[in-house]
């Protein structure tokens, strides 16, 4: 894929031939500080989880160095410029290793290369500024990188194996012209990410205040609905035992940001025992608890499935169906913000987990305390916060493929 008025061949060079390596510095995190400072530096576990493709330092958070740290040393040739190239040179994941960052705006500031990265500056006149921030993202180059890197349990590259991979690259105007297709729609991104961000935020809002008490809806006659009530988990839901005696082979695992979502969907691959015969059996509608401690949820996850029809999970998953007197929109929100975290604490046992797996009894489990309102004011909570669930699934999708079309563009247009 090409900008039709483009026709010249692409030029191909070793990375060594067109850029030079400068030095960089080995700062840990703990000579770093985000308060105050003359120089800033690029660690190279922001470039793995915070920098965009394209750094402008007005844009990005980035740490000082500490005061008491010698810089009086490093050379001016060795502090970043607009067009240098930084990589991670390590990481545990193939995917992340020799993962980089154009820079292109250090808005006058001091800005050095810091522990794990290597520092590469273009020669001039080579490429266009912004245009090696997707270069570098390309499949064709991303490959070579992986390649390169060495290691078992931590992958790293060298400067020596980074300059062997192979470059392809147009002349200068069509290099600007990609790079302004693509800049625009990170842009997007990033707008489409703050979307998501902003309504995930309103949820959660949202849901601290129905469930605390905060703000309370109304009947259809304006009178004030009655006082919710207090009881046990078990005598509002029950327990869900029965096995896989239908042979459904759709095994399901429990994500953070999926909820109960099939392990081919989730991993590409079946991660479960090859005899699923024990497993429990789920019907849309159900829930599963996950006593493992994964990200946003440090007493466990407790999702409902939602996407299909049926699916089966391992019977270290606490399952339950709620009662025919609970609304099941109302006790999924309920239980997406958390507030039943309090009663789990109370129940999991101290110093009893092993690898993030907590040690809560089934019977402690459904002993735990829920607050429950009349049926129509759980209707009423149930329907408003999934309006706004929906609208989530909805803008994300829209960044889902947003990213996708990013990723074709990248296959595309590098080859």
């Amino acid at each position: 894929m090409r900008f039709p008025e483009f026709t010249e061949e692409w030029e191909t060079k070793k990375l060594g031939e067109v850029v030079n390596f400068k030095v960089t510095n080995s700062f840990s995190r703990d000579n770093l500080n985000y308060e105050n400072g003359t120089v800033k530096n690029i660690h190279y576990g922001d470039i793995h989880t915070k920098f965009q493709t394209l750094f402008d330092i007005s844009k990005e958070t980035v740490p000082f160095i500490n005061e008491e740290m010698n810089v009086g040393r490093i050379s001016d040739e060795n502090y970043c410029r607009e067009g240098d190239i930084i990589f991670a040179d390590a990481s545990e994941d193939l995917n992340d290793v020799g993962k980089s960052i154009e820079v292109i705006n250090v808005n006058g500031e001091k800005l050095l290369s810091g522990l794990h990265t290597l520092l590469a500056r273009p020669k001039v006149n080579i490429f266009h500024l912004g245009f090696n921030g997707y270069l570098f993202k390309s499949n064709q180059v991303r490959t070579q990188i992986q390649k390169e890197s060495q290691g078992s349990k931590v992958l790293s590259i060298n400067v020596g194996r980074i300059s062997k991979i192979e470059l392809s690259f147009p002349a200068v105007q069509e290099q600007e012209r990609i790079t302004a297709l693509l800049s625009l729609l990170d842009e997007r991104i990033q707008t489409q990410n703050k979307i998501l961000l902003n309504h995930k935020s309103l949820i959660k809002n949202l849901r601290d205040m129905l469930f605390k008490h905060k703000i309370r809806f109304k009947d259809d006659n304006g009178s004030e609905f009655p006082d919710w009530v207090s009881c046990k988990l078990k005598d509002v839901t029950h327990r869900i035992v029965q096995k896989n005696s239908e042979k459904n082979t759709n095994v399901l695992t429990i994500s953070a940001q999926y909820g109960l979502i099939s392990q081919l969907e989730f991993f590409n691959k079946s991660v479960s025992a090859k005899d699923v015969s024990g497993y429990y059996l789920l019907s849309k509608g159900d829930f599963a608890y996950n006593k493992s401690y994964s990200n946003g949820y440090p007493m466990g996850a407790i999702k409902r499935l939602i996407k299909y029809d049926k699916g089966i999970v391992s019977t270290l998953y606490i399952c339950f169906r709620c009662n025919e007197n609970v609304n099941k929109d109302y006790m999924e929100h309920y239980f997406e913000s958390q507030i039943q975290n309090i009663e789990i604490e109370k129940v999991a046992q101290e110093g009893a987990r092993n690898h993030g797996l907590l040690n809560v009894g089934i019977t402690d489990f459904f002993d735990i305390n829920v607050n429950i309102p009349s049926i129509m004011e759980q209707e009423k909570i149930g329907t408003f916060l999934s309006v706004i669930n929906r609208k989530i699934e909805t803008e994300n999708e829209i960044l889902e493929q947003l990213e996708n079309q990013k990723q074709y563009l990248l296959r595309q247009m590098f080859v």
